[in-house]
């Protein structure tokens, strides 16, 4: 991608952490060109909040807690293949998206119990079941993190749904996004992992309920 898209002030992917992060885990990977291929994935027009402000964010939450994990390398792996790609037109974006980390993975002779565990994390963004192991409860609770972000960034995060879901009618979005968002606030916990628990939970409920109210 031409260097100049990366100068427009929004929070740009680095490709010097990609390199390191593929040389630690899929050294045979040609990093160089899988970097230009995901961040045009994450310029697609269409993105308004799955876009590389969404990985930025993400990565700088792992950063974070990056001590919590078993293999950080693999959750990191996980977090700039998780949006790979993105329908909001139907089709399975997580699954997409976790055989692009596949193919990246076998491409990189990465062993074959990281390129499972890489692909269940990324399944379990899908956000229907709980994690099947450890680090991916991190990795879904990164996922997540937006939810219990300041009022402004949330309802910023909220609007930029909508963009993405512009082709649906106003109250067919409105009942659908509210259906949704009152089965996240029914849930018992927001976070699967005490650290995302005692600094989002209480936030993300005040921001969903605010929400939900204004649907």
């Amino acid at each position: 991608m031409d260097p100049s898209r990366r100068s427009e002030g929004k929070p740009a992917l680095d490709p010097e952490r990609w390199e390191a992060l593929c040389s630690r885990l899929a050294p045979a990977l040609d990093a160089r060109a899988a970097f230009d291929e995901l961040e045009a994935a994450h310029a697609e027009s269409h993105r308004a909040y799955h876009n590389a402000e969404h990985i930025v964010e993400c990565l700088q939450r792992f950063d974070e807690v990056a001590g919590l994990a078993q293999d950080p390398d693999e959750v990191e792996f996980a977090l700039w293949l998780h949006d790979a790609i993105y329908k909001s037109r139907g089709g399975d974006s997580e699954a997409e998206s976790a055989a692009w980390a596949v193919r990246l993975l076998r491409e990189g002779r990465a062993p074959e119990p990281t390129i499972r565990r890489v692909e269940s994390m990324i399944l379990a963004t899908k956000h229907s079941a709980e994690p099947p192991f450890p680090d991916a409860a991190l990795m879904v609770d990164i996922d997540l993190s937006i939810l219990g972000r300041d009022p402004a960034r949330f309802d910023r995060y909220e609007q930029d749904v909508r963009r993405e879901y512009r082709w649906v009618p106003g109250p067919l979005f409105r009942s659908k996004r509210k259906e949704m968002l009152v089965a996240f606030l029914a849930r018992p916990h927001l976070y699967a992992t005490e650290f995302f628990r005692e600094r989002y939970e209480g936030q993300a409920r005040e921001n969903l309920a605010r929400s939900i109210a204004s649907l």
